[in-house]
C-alpha cells in the first residue's frame, strides 16, 4: 500500500500548470486587442449568466456574508467591469505622439499567479480573469481552501467559454491538488511573472520571498469621519448600508466612526434610528474576545455573520431589527480588537472635539492597521476634505459615499476593481484599484529628433551668453557648470568618432 503525498502532487501539478500557461501565453501575446476583446466578452457574458447560482454556492460553501450581496458583486465583476474595459486598448500600440515622435506599446507581463479570497471567491476570480486576459496574460489560480469548490466551478465555466472563443488551452488554469507547497511552487516558478493576491495574508510573506513583482490587496481598517457640516442622516445611512453589505466582509468597508463632539449626540441618535445597537462596556468586552484567535488571526466563526447572529452566539440580547453593533471607544492600540479590521458588521465609535483631533484619531487607526488602504469622510467643507486627502496615509479617500461600494468603484468613478492596492504605505507595489494597465509593461519608443552636434551647438550658444556676463561674479558658477558640460559633450563626440 503506497501513501499518496499530497504536497508532492500539488508541486508537480503547479509546475505543469505554469509550463502550460507559459506556452499558451506565447500564443496569446501575439493576439491583437480585438481578438482578446472577443474572448473577454464571452467570459464576461458567461459570468453574468451564472452570477446568481455562483453567489448562492459561495455563501453555502463558506458560510460568509449574504448571497444577495454576493450576487450584486458578481454582476459588478462581470457586466459593470466589462463595460468599463471593453473599449480600452491595453496591448499593442496604446499611445502615439506624432508631433514629438514617441509611441507606447502595451506588453503583457506573462504568466500571473492569482490567489483569490474566501470572502469574495466568485467576484474576485471573475475580475482577475477578465483583467488578465484583456491584457494578454495567462493566469493560474490557487483557490482558497475554504472556497475551493466554488472557485473551481467558476473557473471551469470561464475556461470553457474562453477556449470556445479562441483562448489557447492552458492560458487559464487552477491548482486542483491544494497544498501550501503547491501554491509556493506556483509563485516561485521561474516562468511566473507576477503574483496577484487578494485577502490571503498568510501567503503574502511567501509571495514576497519568491522575488517576483507582487500586487497585494491588504487589510482595510478604514475610519469614517463625520464632520460637523455633514448631512448626518445621509452619512449614517451610507455607513449602515456599507457596513452591512455582505455582512461587512469588503476590505474597504468602514471599521470605525469618528464624530465631532458637537454633533456626536445627533449621530448616535441617527445610528440608533437606522438599526445600530450601542453595546455596554461589558458587552463590548465580551464580544471583543471572540474576534481574533490566540495567534492574532481572525476568528472565522465571526466572519460575514449578521449583527443578530453575532449577538446570539455571544450571549448579547439585542432588538430583532439590529443591523450593526457599536462599541464606544477612546483609545487606539494593537491590543484593542476594536482598533483593527473585523469582517463583520461591528463598528467602533470615537468622539473628538474638532476636526483636527479627529484627523489625528483617523491617523492613529490607519497606522495601527490598514495603512495605505481607505478612508471615508462625510463633509460639505471642501477645506477639511482637502486636508484629509493631503495628509492621510491611504490610497483612497472617499467623500460622502458608502466605503464598501465607493472603494471598489461602484458608487464612485474610481476604476471598478476587487483588488485594491495599498501602495508603499501598505507594503505594496501599487496604490491603484488594480486594472489591466497594472498587468502590462509599457515599451517606450522614441524616434531620433536631434544629433549630438545639435546639443553641442546649444551648449556653445549658452556659453556665449554666459561669457557676456562673466564680469558678474554671481554668474561665475553657472558659467563653469556650462563649460564643464561642453567639455564632457566634446569628449563624448570624440569617443564616438574613435569607435
Amino acid at each position: 500500500m503506497y501513501r499518496i503525498d499530497n504536497d508532492l502532487l500539488s508541486v508537480q501539478e503547479a509546475r505543469i500548470l505554469v509550463e502550460n500557461a507559459r506556452e499558451a501565453q506565447r500564443i496569446l501575446a501575439a493576439f491583437p486587442q480585438e481578438k482578446l476583446d472577443i474572448i473577454v466578452g464571452h467570459i464576461a457574458e458567461t459570468a453574468y449568466k451564472h452570477a446568481r447560482e455562483l453567489a448562492i454556492m459561495s455563501q453555502e460553501e463558506t458560510g460568509f456574508g449574504k448571497w444577495q450581496d454576493k450576487y450584486v458583486k458578481n454582476i459588478f465583476a462581470s457586466d459593470f467591469l466589462y463595460q468599463k474595459i471593453k473599449d480600452q486598448r491595453v496591448v499593442g500600440v496604446i499611445a502615439e505622439d506624432r508631433e514629438n515622435r514617441t509611441m507606447e506599446i502595451g506588453v503583457p507581463v506573462g504568466v500571473i499567479v492569482a490567489l483569490p479570497p474566501s470572502t469574495n471567491p466568485v467576484s474576485t476570480t471573475i475580475y482577475k480573469t477578465l483583467i488578465a486576459i484583456k491584457s494578454g496574460n495567462a493566469i493560474i489560480f490557487s483557490p482558497h481552501p475554504k472556497a475551493k469548490k466554488t472557485i473551481a466551478k467558476v473557473l471551469d465555466l470561464l475556461i470553457r467559454a474562453a477556449e470556445e472563443s479562441g483562448l489557447p488551452r492552458g492560458a487559464i488554469g487552477y491548482l486542483q491538488t491544494l497544498a501550501v507547497d503547491g501554491t509556493v511552487a506556483l509563485m516561485n516558478h521561474k516562468d511566473t511573472a507576477l503574483i496577484l493576491i487578494t485577502g490571503v495574508p498568510k501567503m503574502v510573506k511567501a509571495a514576497y520571498s519568491a522575488g517576483k513583482p507582487t500586487i497585494y490587496g491588504g487589510p482595510g481598517n478604514g475610519p469614517a469621519f463625520i464632520e460637523r457640516s455633514a448631512d448626518i442622516k445621509w452619512a449614517v445611512a451610507d455607513i449602515i448600508a456599507s457596513r452591512t453589505f455582505d455582512n461587512g466582509i469588503v476590505s474597504a468597508s468602514e471599521q470605525s466612526i469618528v464624530a465631532e463632539a458637537c454633533i456626536a449626540d445627533e449621530v448616535r441618535l441617527e445610528l440608533r434610528k437606522k438599526g445600530a445597537y450601542f453595546m455596554s462596556g461589558q458587552e463590548s468586552e465580551q464580544l471583543s474576545k471572540q474576534f481574533f484567535r490566540a495567534d492574532g488571526s481572525l476568528n472565522p466563526e465571526n466572519v460575514g455573520k449578521s449583527a443578530i447572529e453575532l449577538s446570539r452566539q455571544n450571549g448579547i440580547c439585542v432588538p430583532e431589527d439590529t443591523l450593526v453593533l457599536i462599541s464606544e471607544q477612546k483609545y487606539v492600540s494593537p491590543n484593542n480588537p476594536y482598533s483593527r479590521e473585523k469582517l463583520c458588521p461591528v463598528l467602533a465609535f470615537y468622539v473628538e472635539k474638532d476636526w483636527m483631533n479627529a484627523c489625528e484619531k483617523c491617523l492613529e487607526l490607519l497606522i495601527n492597521e490598514g495603512r495605505g488602504h481607505t478612508l471615508v469622510i462625510h463633509s460639505k467643507n471642501e477645506s477639511v476634505i482637502r486636508e484629509f486627502a493631503l495628509k492621510k496615509p491611504v490610497s483612497r479617500v472617499l467623500v460622502n459615499t458608502p466605503a464598501s461600494l465607493g472603494g471598489i468603484g461602484a458608487t464612485t468613478n474610481l476604476f471598478p476593481a476587487l483588488t485594491l492596492g495599498c501602495g508603499a504605505a501598505g507594503g505594496g507595489s501599487t496604490s491603484d484599484n488594480v486594472t489591466p494597465w497594472n498587468l502590462i509593461n509599457i515599451r517606450k519608443v522614441g524616434y531620433g529628433v536631434r544629433q549630438l552636434e545639435d546639443i553641442s551647438k546649444v551648449i556653445q550658444a549658452g556659453e556665449v551668453a554666459e561669457t557676456s556676463t562673466t564680469r558678474c561674479s554671481a554668474n561665475q558658477s553657472s558659467f563653469e557648470s556650462t563649460h564643464d558640460l561642453k567639455e564632457l559633450l566634446e569628449r563624448l563626440l570624440e569617443q564616438l568618432k574613435l569607435s
